[in-house]
This record gives C-alpha cells, sequence and structure tokens, in this order.
C-alpha cells in the first residue's frame, strides 16, 4: 500500500508430486504417508496411484513436513520448488489486486493489469490505498451488511483533489489466497464494474449544470411546483408529498425535489445537460487501471429522458464514476483521473477545469446543508468535527422490462466542506429495514430512535457512511 504494508508477494513453496509409474511397492508408500499425514483421504490417494497420472500430494510444505517426504526415499516423490503469490491480507484487498491462475497469469484486478510488471520482479508496485483505512471501512460495511441484510455493498475513499484512491471495497469479497473459480455473480466488483441507476445523487449534477450554465441561481424561485407531471403517459411524482410547492433552486437539491430538479434541466437544455454529464465523465467507460470496469446503458436522449435524468432515474453509472464526479463538483471544478497507483510525479497535475470555482462553493454550501438542515435527506452523517456535506440516492433496481421492488441506497459525502478534500461513496445493494438498530440524532439532543423508519439512503447508506468517518476521520486528519 501507499504506506509501505505488503498486500501481495511473490515466494518459492515447496510442493511433493507422485509419479504412480515410478511407485515399486504402493502399500509400503502409503502406510509411510500415513504415518507422517494422517489426515489426508487415503482413499482417493490410491485411487490416484493406480492411476498414471502425476499428482501433487502435498503443496506450499513447511520445511520440517518437506523434509520428512524426502527422507522417505521413494522415487516416486517428486520434489518441486515453485513461484507462486501470497496475500497477506486475504480477502480486504480481492477486488483491487484480483486472481491468478495456476501459471502465475494475472486473471483480473491488478495482477491482471500489471501482469508483465510483477513478473518482472525488479519493481514494487506501490498501490494508492491504505491498509488502515481499508481494513476500518470494511469492518463497517461487513456490520452494516449483517444490519440491513444486504445483498452486497460497496465503498469508494477518494482524495478529491488528484484522485487518489485510499480504499475501494465491494462486498461480498473472497481469500484471494484460496484461488477459488469465481462464478457467482454476486461477487462482482461492484465499486468498479457494477452499473446502476443511482437515483437522486444526480440531482447535484441538475443544480451544478444551472448554475454553470447561467440558468440558475441558488435563490432562483420556483413556484407552483406541481406533486405529479405526466411524460409520455408516464407519471412523474415526489418522494415527499409534503414538499413545498414554492421552491428556491438551492432548496429543490437540500429537499431532493424530483419536479423541482426536472425544471431546472428544462431550463438547461437537453443539448448542455447531456454535455455537462459527459464532461463529469458520467455516460461513458471510464480509463482505468482494473479491467473490471462497466460500461453505463446508452439510450436516446428526449424530453422524457431529460426529466428522469434529472432526478436519477432512467441512467446508469458506476460508483467509481460517482466519485470523479463529486470530486469535481467539489475541488472547485477540475478533471480528476481516479487511480490506484501511487505516481508522485502527477500529485500536483491541474486538468481541464469543467466548472467554474464559484460554481464548486455553492454546490458545496448546499451539500452541506443537505446534512444539517432539518429539511435534509443526510441528517445522520453529521459527525461532529469533519464538516460533512453530501447527497442521497435511494433508486429502485432496474430489472428486465421495468423495476422490482428492491434498492440501491447510496450516500455520496464529500468533507470538510469548506475546503473539500475527500469523496466517500457509500452503495448498499438490496438493504432491508431493522427494526432492532438503535439511530443516535447527531443535533446534540442525545434523541435515540429505534428502527429504520424508511428503506430509504438516508436512512440506510447515510448511517454507514457517517460511521465510516467517525472511524477513519482521525486517521486522515493526522495523516494526510
Amino acid at each position: 500500500d501507499r504506506n509501505g504494508n505488503i498486500l501481495a508477494k511473490t515466494i518459492i513453496t515447496r510442493n511433493i508430486g507422485i509419479n504412480p509409474n515410478l511407485v515399486i511397492d504402493k502399500k509400503t508408500l502409503l502406510l509411510k504417508l500415513k504415518i507422517l499425514f494422517p489426515q489426508k483421504n487415503y482413499d482417493l490417494i490410491e485411487k490416484k496411484l493406480n492411476g498414471n497420472k502425476f499428482f501433487y500430494f502435498a503443496e506450499e510444505l513447511n520445511p520440517e513436513n518437506y523434509e520428512k517426504l524426502i527422507l522417505i526415499g521413494d522415487k516416486s516423490l517428486i520434489p518441486e520448488n515453485r513461484v507462486t503469490r501470497v496475500y497477506p491480507q486475504k480477502n480486504l484487498f480481492s477486488h483491487i489486486i484480483g486472481q491468478i491462475d495456476n501459471e502465475n497469469n494475472g486473471v483480473s484486478g491488478i495482477e491482471k493489469s500489471y501482469d508483465k510488471i510483477l513478473k518482472d520482479g525488479s519493481y514494487n508496485l506501490k498501490l494508492s490505498v491504505d491498509l488502515n483505512l481499508q481494513y476500518l471501512i470494511h469492518a463497517e460495511l461487513i456490520k452494516f451488511q449483517n444490519i440491513f441484510n444486504s445483498i452486497g455493498s460497496a465503498a469508494i475513499l477518494m482524495n478529491s483533489e488528484n484522485g487518489e484512491i485510499l480504499s475501494l471495497l465491494s462486498l461480498p469479497d473472497y481469500d484471494l489466497n484460496k484461488r477459488q473459480l469465481l462464478n457467482d455473480k454476486n461477487l462482482i466488483n461492484r465499486a468498479t464494474k457494477g452499473v446502476y441507476e443511482l437515483g437522486s445523487v444526480f440531482k447535484t449534477f441538475t443544480y451544478a449544470a444551472g448554475l454553470n450554465e447561467g440558468s440558475i441561481k441558488p435563490d432562483t424561485e420556483f413556484k407552483n411546483l406541481e406533486k405529479k407531471i405526466y411524460c409520455s403517459k408516464f407519471p412523474i411524482g415526489e418522494y415527499d408529498e409534503k414538499i413545498p410547492s414554492d421552491l428556491t433552486a438551492e432548496d429543490i437539491l437540500i429537499r431532493s425535489g424530483n419536479i423541482g430538479s426536472i425544471r431546472i434541466a428544462q431550463k438547461v437544455g437537453e443539448q448542455k445537460f447531456k454535455q455537462f454529464l459527459s464532461d463529469l465523465g458520467l455516460l461513458n467507460k471510464l480509463d482505468f487501471e482494473l479491467e473490471e470496469v462497466g460500461t453505463p446503458l446508452k439510450f436516446k436522449w428526449g424530453k422524457c429522458k431529460l426529466a428522469t435524468s434529472a432526478y436519477g432515474h432512467g441512467i446508469t453509472t458506476t460508483p467509481l464514476q460517482l466519485a470523479k464526479a463529486y470530486s469535481i463538483i467539489s475541488n472547485g471544478g477540475y478533471d480528476i483521473k481516479p487511480t490506484l497507483i501511487l505516481k508522485k510525479t502527477e500529485r500536483d497535475i491541474r486538468y481541464q477545469q469543467i466548472i467554474s470555482e464559484d460554481v464548486s462553493k455553492k454546490v458545496n454550501l448546499a451539500l452541506r446543508k443537505i446534512v444539517t438542515e432539518e429539511e435534509g435527506t443526510a441528517s445522520f452523517a453529521n459527525i461532529n468535527g469533519y464538516e460533512v456535506a453530501g447527497k442521497t440516492g435511494t433508486a429502485q433496481k432496474s430489472i428486465q422490462g421495468g423495476y422490482s421492488k428492491n434498492k440501491i441506497n447510496t450516500f455520496a459525502s464529500i468533507f470538510p466542506a469548506s475546503n473539500p478534500k475527500y469523496v466517500l461513496i457509500v452503495m448498499l445493494d438490496e438493504p432491508k429495514p431493522n427494526k432492532d438498530y438503535i439511530y443516535e440524532y447527531k443535533d446534540g439532543s442525545g434523541w435515540k430512535i429505534k428502527g429504520t423508519q424508511f428503506n430509504t439512503a438516508g436512512w440506510t447508506a447515510v448511517e454507514v457512511a457517517g460511521k465510516i468517518i467517525e472511524k477513519i476521520g482521525p486517521i486522515l486528519a493526522t495523516k494526510y
């Protein structure tokens, strides 16, 4: 990792195989082996001895057991030294590091992307991730996967100024040392490969586009906003029927208004809005160090697609692209390139400016209010001392031909809001309410409430993000 902790290394392992064609006395050999290694399956070994194919009796032996086998002195016992990879952190970095095959060829992750460099052995590859941050975030994701009974989750912590990824996780994960054949689709890298409709986290981009194009100001008033409109016979309503009909542009974002977001997007216009999302890197496949990168689904733009995209419905992207876009929005408007590789020479490069610093500050202010104000949807992330800002997204999970009742709940956060340095994305895949979980209000009242009141991001992903920031905040404050 960035601090020199070993995440993967090459070692020489000692293996002993058996060539059945060289066995002189099968019974004697089996007896000697049983005395030394009684726990093995000798019915299977005897079956293999009756064949004529070489097979491994024991792999990755310690020096003591290796010597015991050699001292048997049987010609059929074939010693072998094999170069292999070991992973001291087991499953902690599984989706980043990836797997190798039996011939030590990288088949996924960094192992595949940097296969030649890693085999060369003359160069230690240093990743941008931090072992301690990864461990703490992983622990919280595991804990809340059990609390909200989700089928999976993802988290990305990124330096919003230079794109360095300090932590990237996807659950469920797997132990890299076991060399498993991964056929389970649930083991997908949700952080980079999974493509999702992420809902209201897109409203931040709608608000930013309006400001950047000069179509609105934070105090621009939208009066008589309908509670429901129709587009091609399909109804579009508000998630909260109590939302006021008269709102400023900033309040539309804070209160997560669907209809108001549509009105802002309509002011921006289809072509400019599409270009803005494209400039943020949301619409096309991202260039990244891992091959496991998802491609947002293509669609035909039109009046209805403009309307639904304004509030994050019917438009897909990956959590990695969401992290990039929120980095640009919050860092003064500069493009960044997400990276897992520590590159000292590129840390201070300033890329294209996509939005003005003034717009960036105005959006950050609104995102902070989403966390601090009573009307906001992310109050459980208001962790004292870290100035957390962000936007929630609760989306129905799309299935072939429509939508299911299952949810994708996301919280895209930035901190500290007055001078943003980090973006934290937390996404939960199919979370369920927990009737026994105790929530603590962050308004200083000391109030607590039992049970998840609504299966929304504000009651799930926000709570997870808040707990993560509480754990990692001290490390970020002292080390970075």
